[in-house]
């Protein structure tokens, strides 16, 4: 195994270490979905803190795709994760744009959906989430980047739960790249 394998299993290994001790919970919850589930994951725990999110953007800078120009996610739970990332690949000389995606769109101002530099029509960009159950969120943000002449063409999560998510988003012709499922959890 090169040096490259071995950080990124390490840093990977470090992270999913932070995310049972800060953000995993068994017990009876109602996610976003509406649905009910035993185990309860609140990335923000992590992904607002320096070591999580300088982890978690390294990881995802290694899983997206080259082409892409831009990241993108619906506030809150993307904030953090699309400034880590913008930030953590300008550090390795590559160049990002973020865009955060309102959930409404506010009646004064520009009234824009999107914040964010204005960047080309066909400007590829990957979204981030931090958990994807049904993909319910982020199938708005994707809706809202393609409204807005964006294409989009995969997800990044830092878990997918596997309810459902996967195949939501295979069906708008979106790829998940999650870097944990559920499974690594129990």
């Amino acid at each position: 195994m090169d040096n490259f394998s071995e950080k990124y299993d390490l840093n990977k290994a470090k992270l999913l270490k932070q995310l049972i001790e800060k953000s995993y919970k068994k017990g009876n919850f109602t996610l976003a979905s509406g649905k009910k589930s035993s185990h309860y994951l609140n990335c923000k725990p992590v992904s607002l803190n320096g070591e999580g999110l300088n982890l978690i953007s390294n990881l995802f800078l290694e899983l997206m795709d080259s082409r892409s120009k831009a990241v993108a996610g619906m506030t809150l739970g993307a904030d953090p994760l699309v400034s880590g990332l913008i930030v953590t690949a300008v550090s390795q000389g590559l160049y990002l744009n973020g865009l955060i995606i309102r959930k409404e769109i506010k009646n004064y101002g520009t009234k824009s959906g999107i914040e964010g530099p204005t960047l080309e029509k066909g400007t590829l960009v990957t979204v981030l989430e931090d958990v994807v159950t049904t993909a319910g969120s982020v199938l708005k943000a994707i809706k809202k980047l393609r409204e807005n002449n964006y294409v989009v063409e995969e997800v990044l999560s830092i878990v997918d739960r596997k309810e459902g998510g996967y195949e939501a988003l295979e069906h708008e012709n979106v790829k998940l790249k999650s870097l944990f499922t559920i499974k690594d959890f129990l």
